[in-house]
C-alpha cells in the first residue's frame, strides 16, 4: 500500500528539507519524482541540488529531457513519471496523482505558516484517505527534527 507522508515544515524552509529526504531516498536506491506547480521553483530548485553542500550535489534532470529516464531525480509541474519513480516528492501544492498507489512513498511538503497552504494539506489528506492510501503526519520541532505526530 502507498504510503503518503505529510511534512508540515516549520522551523526549516522547504530548500534546506527537501535535500536531506532526496539524499535518504537515493540511499534507498529509489528513483525521485518532486513535482511543483510552480516552473520558476523548478529553476531555483535545479540550481540548489548541485550546490546545495559544497562535498556534495543530488543528481537530477528536469521532465522532458533527453536522459530523463536515467535520472534518479526529475523536477516537474505534470504527474509523468518519466523516471519510475518509487517516491513524489509534492511541493507547492501540487495535487496528489490518479495513479498514487503506484509509488511506495508519496510526501507532500507544505509550509506550516502559510494558513492556505494548511487548508491544502487537510483537503489532500481527505483525498488520500478516500484512496486509501496509508496516511502519516510528520511535523518539524524548532530544531528541525522530524516528528510522527497522531492526527
Amino acid at each position: 500500500m502507498t504510503e503518503v507522508w505529510f511534512y508540515h515544515l516549520q522551523s526549516r524552509p522547504l530548500e534546506e528539507t527537501l535535500p536531506r529526504l532526496l539524499e535518504r531516498s537515493l540511499e534507498r536506491a529509489w528513483n525521485v519524482v518532486v513535482q511543483t506547480t510552480d516552473p520558476q521553483r523548478i529553476e531555483a530548485l535545479d540550481q540548489s541540488l548541485w550546490t546545495y553542500r559544497d562535498d556534495a550535489f543530488l543528481p537530477h534532470g528536469r521532465e522532458g529531457d533527453a536522459l530523463q529516464a536515467h535520472d534518479p531525480i526529475i523536477l516537474a509541474t505534470t504527474a509523468a513519471n518519466p523516471n519510475q519513480a518509487a517516491l513524489r516528492v509534492l511541493i507547492d501544492r501540487a495535487p496528489l496523482p490518479e495513479d498514487a498507489n503506484t509509488y511506495e512513498r508519496i510526501v507532500l511538503m507544505f509550509d506550516g505558516q502559510d494558513e492556505s497552504a494548511l487548508v491544502d494539506a487537510r483537503a489532500q489528506w481527505g483525498t488520500a484517505k478516500k484512496m486509501g492510501l496509508d496516511v502519516t503526519y510528520w511535523q518539524q520541532d524548532d530544531n528541525g527534527a522530524w516528528g510522527k505526530r497522531n492526527v
